[in-house]
């Protein structure tokens, strides 16, 4: 891999589409590399975004029925909130998908770039690591697919107290 190399097409970043076309890219025998700022795969939604928040929700929704809707349907028992357990199913949730999207890419042959990818010229990105350091790769296809982050309020600072991000 690098600049000596040629890929067949590099991902940035990755939603659920290119986590999919790496299956079909690898059954066309294409060399495919995935450029994520992060060390767990997933992107927003899977890490810290929709898949946690659902996971919470849901074991919410259980909790608010066993006091609220179970009695009416002949079931009786008692519950009480436990967070921290919550807190926990939730991260077992999240580890398990962002490892089966990891065990997806090396059965695929995805080759995960940890950094931030900028295109630098119709065949080449050039990946900023997170240990500083930089890679250049050479391509034929370039697939952009940008996830999302929160973008802050102007004028509002996050002090992580009053004013937190939704990852953090």
């Amino acid at each position: 891999m690098g600049s000596a190399e040629r890929e067949e097409i590099i991902h940035c970043n990755q939603l659920p589409l290119p986590i999919l076309l790496s299956s079909r890219l690898h059954s066309l025998q294409a060399r495919t590399i995935c450029v994520e700022k992060d060390p767990t795969l997933g992107g927003t939604c899977l890490n810290v975004g929709c898949i946690p928040s659902k996971s919470l929700l849901n074991n919410s929704h259980y909790y608010h029925m066993s006091h609220h809707d179970f009695a009416n349907r002949g079931i009786e028992c008692t519950s009480k909130l436990n967070l921290q357990k919550m807190m926990e199913a939730k991260s077992a949730s999240v580890k398990a998908l962002t490892g089966g999207v990891a065990q997806l890419f090396k059965a695929n042959k995805v080759t995960h770039v940890q950094g931030v990818g900028t295109i630098t010229g119709p065949n080449q990105v050039q990946v900023k690591k997170n240990d500083g350091s930089t890679e250049t790769l050479n391509t034929r296809n370039i697939l952009i697919a940008t996830g999302s982050e929160v973008t802050p309020f102007p004028g509002i600072p996050i002090d992580e107290e009053q004013v937190r991000m939704f990852d953090e």
